[in-house]
Order: C-alpha cells, then sequence, then structure tokens
C-alpha cells in the first residue's frame, strides 16, 4: 500500500522511493549509506551543494531575531529588504523592483498576473494574451500550467487559463505571425531563455534578440523564466546577460537560495514598474511567505557564497568538463548532446531508454534525470570536484553499455 505522502510527479500507487538522509557539496547518502553523486544539483538548483554549516547557521540567527512575519500593508523586514536591492543590482534589468514568492511557480503567475495589469494600467486593458513556447516549463500553479508546452502536464486539468498559446519552441516567423495576428491584444511573451525540464535546449543564436524585438514592435512586455537559468547556471547571475538580452521582467527561484530555504520572485523593469505605480494604486496580489525574514536572509548568504568562492566562473569550467565528458559519448550510446555552459541534456539513441539509463546511473552512484524517453539531464551543483565531474561521465559509459537493447 502506498504510504500517505502524495509524490509529486510519481505514479501515484508507487511504493518504495530511495529514502536521502545526508547531503555534502555535490554528494548525498541515502538510507542505507549508499553514496551518490549529485549530478542534477536536486532538481536544477543546488547551486553551492548540500550541507554548508553557514546557511544552517544564518536561518538560525534569523529565527532567533524574526522567523517570519507578513509583508502586507504596513510590514517589511530587513531581509527582505535587503534581498531586493541586492537582486535590483545583480540583475541587468534598469530601475528594477522585486516581489517575492516561494516558488518558480508562483513566481510564473505573478509575472503573468502583473503583465496583464501593467497593460491595463498603461491604458490597455485589451491586452491580456500571453504567449509562450512549446517545450515550456513554467510550473504547475494553474497560470504556469496554461503556459506550458508540455502536453502530457496539462492533461485532466479542466478548463485552463484563457488567452494563453503556445507557439513552436524555436520558430520566431511562428512568433511573428501570432504577434501581427494578434498585435493588440498582447500582454507579454514568456520564454525560458534555456528551456530546462524539456530537456535541456538553449535558444537558436539570434532567437531571443528577434523576440526581443518583436515584443518592442507589438507593446508586449518580454518575460524570461529564469527559474532554472538564473543565479550562476550560465555562468553569470542571469541569463539575460549571458545572451546579451535584456527583458522587461524576470522570474527566479530555485539557485536564489540553492534550495536551503523556499524563495521565488519577480524582478520588474522600469516599463511594467511605472504603470503599476500610479498614485494611490494598491497591488492586490500577494503570498502569505512573500518577503519571508528567514528565507530571504539565507538567499542573502547564498547570494554571498557564489560571489565569494567564485562560483560563476566555475559553472563555465564545471560545464567545459562535464561537456567533453558527454560528448565522447556520442556514437556510444548518445545521439548527441545539448546544453549551455553548466547544464546539459545527454539526447540518447534508438537502443537506449531513458529512465532505464537513469536507473543503471542510480546503480552506479550517480543521480541523473529520466526525461520523456530519450533523454538525460545533468545541472550538478557548481561545487562539484573534477573527479566526481570525471565518475560521472564514466558512470554514464557504463550505464550505457549495459542498458543497450
Amino acid at each position: 500500500m502506498p504510504l500517505p505522502f502524495l509524490h509529486p510527479f510519481a505514479p501515484t500507487t508507487k511504493e518504495r522511493f530511495i529514502t536521502l538522509t545526508r547531503g555534502r557539496g555535490a554528494t548525498v547518502w541515502d538510507v542505507d549509506g549508499n553514496e551518490l553523486i549529485d549530478a542534477m544539483a536536486s532538481l536544477w538548483y543546488c547551486q553551492i551543494g548540500h550541507g554548508r554549516e553557514e546557511m544552517a547557521d544564518v536561518a538560525a540567527h534569523q529565527m532567533r531575531q524574526l522567523e517570519a512575519y507578513s509583508c502586507f500593508d504596513p510590514f517589511t523586514n530587513e531581509p527582505a529588504e535587503q534581498l531586493a536591492a541586492r537582486i535590483a543590482e545583480l540583475t541587468p534589468i534598469a530601475e528594477a523592483r522585486v516581489f517575492f514568492a516561494s516558488s518558480g511557480s508562483e513566481a510564473v503567475d505573478t509575472a503573468m498576473k502583473l503583465s496583464r495589469l501593467a497593460q491595463r494600467m498603461a491604458g490597455h486593458p485589451e491586452r491580456h494574451l500571453i504567449i509562450s513556447r512549446e517545450r515550456g516549463y513554467h510550473g504547475t500553479n494553474l497560470g504556469g500550467t496554461s503556459a506550458q508546452g508540455l502536453p502530457p502536464n496539462k492533461e485532466g486539468y479542466g478548463s485552463l487559463v484563457p488567452d494563453v498559446e503556445q507557439v513552436p519552441a524555436d520558430d520566431t516567423e511562428a512568433l511573428g505571425r501570432l504577434m501581427s495576428d494578434r498585435a493588440g491584444e498582447i500582454a507579454a511573451v514568456l520564454l525560458e531563455p534555456v528551456q530546462g525540464a524539456a530537456g535541456v535546449y538553449p535558444p537558436p543564436p539570434g532567437y531571443l534578440a528577434e523576440a526581443r524585438r518583436l515584443c518592442d514592435e507589438h507593446g508586449a512586455y518580454l518575460i524570461f523564466d529564469e527559474v532554472i537559468t538564473g543565479f550562476g547556471r550560465l555562468g553569470r547571475w542571469f541569463a539575460a546577460e549571458h545572451f546579451g538580452v535584456t527583458p522587461d521582467v524576470t522570474t527566479f527561484a530555485k539557485g536564489v537560495s540553492s534550495g536551503y530555504q523556499p524563495v521565488g520572485g519577480v524582478i520588474v523593469g522600469a516599463g511594467p514598474r511605472a504603470a503599476l505605480e500610479q498614485d494611490g494604486f494598491i497591488l492586490r496580489h500577494g503570498y502569505t511567505y512573500s518577503g519571508h525574514p528567514t528565507a530571504c536572509a539565507t538567499a542573502l548568504e547564498n547570494i554571498a557564497i557564489i560571489e565569494r568562492e567564485g562560483l560563476l566562473e566555475r559553472a563555465r569550467h564545471v560545464g567545459t568538463r562535464l561537456e567533453t565528458g558527454l560528448r565522447s559519448l556520442v556514437g556510444e550510446g548518445l545521439d548527441h548532446v545539448r546544453g549551455d555552459t553548466a547544464v546539459f541534456g545527454a539526447a540518447l539513441d534508438e537502443a537506449h531508454q531513458a529512465t532505464v539509463v537513469r536507473d543503471a546511473l542510480l546503480d552506479r552512484g550517480v543521480i541523473a534525470r529520466a526525461i520523456g524517453d530519450n533523454t538525460v539531464t545533468f545541472c550538478p551543483p557548481l561545487v562539484i570536484t573534477d573527479e566526481q565531474i570525471d565518475r560521472v561521465a564514466d558512470a554514464m559509459a557504463a550505464a550505457l553499455a549495459v542498458t543497450r537493447t
């Protein structure tokens, strides 16, 4: 009989899971004492690695001072104000303000709501269409589910949010046609700079710049969903810097705290900000834990660790070494490798199946993620050692060798 815990993205009748009990750096251990290299940073997020004592100390200190308190009017707290200011410094978006949530899903729904609201406040109530891309993953709240370009994740939930449409993932002509056809209705274009949960798909050259141009032409806000790419995954604080394209709005989560506390949020740029800051306007949106002081204090320490340990630069080294190891297996069970900097998808050939390869990797002490039938993804903590990266590649080679059908 299944246990009481109803697991996310898992068979509802599954009875046995791997129970993890401890983590340190890029390594975790299960209840039986088995050591596993975490080549997925849990779920795309543990940039600074597991078991950081300084993170526990910061959280404990803040809990002794003020563990939590609402930031609804008229209250605030110092960690929330400091984190907002720090993120505003790091983002390439000028004149930014930061809204806090507790997850990427909340952040995406917030960005969708704010983009529609800002258009209305700017005098365009007819602008309510949100355009996203096929293969996009934007969380599992109602708005993000509606914007997803992964059909299985949308099935069975009934009517979703209206006026949310997808276009082919890499087709700027299709994007341009829809924007021309619905020119007076578009609130925003929502996209991941690198599509992660679909299996790691970097954008074609020039795609993001063209999306920026089209948004400018049609009066739409450009939203970057940087829940995976933000805070160092691509060797810069944000993918917007990496690709040299600045959005109007950015969503973030995951790497902002390396998962030590649930933190997410939305960076709002000058255009939508001006519309929302009209005299007397009250923002009637927020979450109980928006600006949670312990979560914000932890995120501040995480950012400080990334900075003082040079993890942005380390991400580039990690990615180069991992990519080299994976690409050496093309023709040996891999069809090709997709990715950018420190996040990769290994596309299997027809003789391999993703979950079978994933399980073979687990047997060899490596955690990766199976996506669909033919992709295994890798997104290690940025503190992973060179020796551990090589072990990941060696384990992948061995897993491919024993799972060929």
